[in-house]
C-alpha cells in the first residue's frame, strides 16, 4: 500500500532544532505531485503549515506560518524535509505530511514532536 510516511520526531528542549522528512512507503513522488504538511497540537484542530509542488518546487504557506517554516524537497532522496530552527513549547504536537496526486489526498500516520521549556 503506497502511504506517505513522516520522521525525524522526537523530543527536544525549547530553542532546538528538527527537520522532518516524508517519503513515500511502497512509492515516490512524481510530476504534479503536491506535498502538504500539517501539525495537529494537543486539544486543537489541525492546520495547515504549507505545500510544495514535487516537479516545480512551488512553495506556499499559511499566512501564520510563513515566516517560521520553510518546507523543500530533495528531489534525489525523493523526500519533502520541513526543518523547524528554535523550537518552542507551543509548536509540541503531531506533524502529517500529505501526497495529494489527482485530486486524492493521501496522509501519513504523523510523527510527534514535544519540546519542553
Amino acid at each position: 500500500q503506497v502511504q506517505p510516511a513522516e520522521s525525524g520526531g522526537g523530543v527536544v528542549q525549547a530553542g532546538d532544532s528538527l527537520t522532518l522528512s516524508c517519503s513515500v512507503s511502497g512509492g515516490t513522488f512524481v510530476g504534479d505531485d503536491m506535498v502538504a504538511w500539517y501539525r495537529q497540537a494537543p486539544g486543537k484542530e489541525r492546520e495547515v503549515i504549507g505545500t510544495i509542488t514535487w516537479d516545480a518546487g512551488s512553495r506556499h504557506y499559511a499566512d501564520s506560518m510563513r515566516s517560521r517554516f520553510n518546507i523543500y524537497r530533495n528531489y534525489h532522496e525523493n523526500r519533502a524535509r520541513l526543518p523547524m530552527n528554535g523550537l518552542r513549547p507551543d509548536g509540541s504536537a503531531i506533524y502529517y505530511c500529505t501526497q495529494q496526486r489527482c485530486s486524492v489526498v493521501y496522509w501519513g500516520p504523523g510523527t510527534q514532536v514535544s519540546v519542553s521549556s
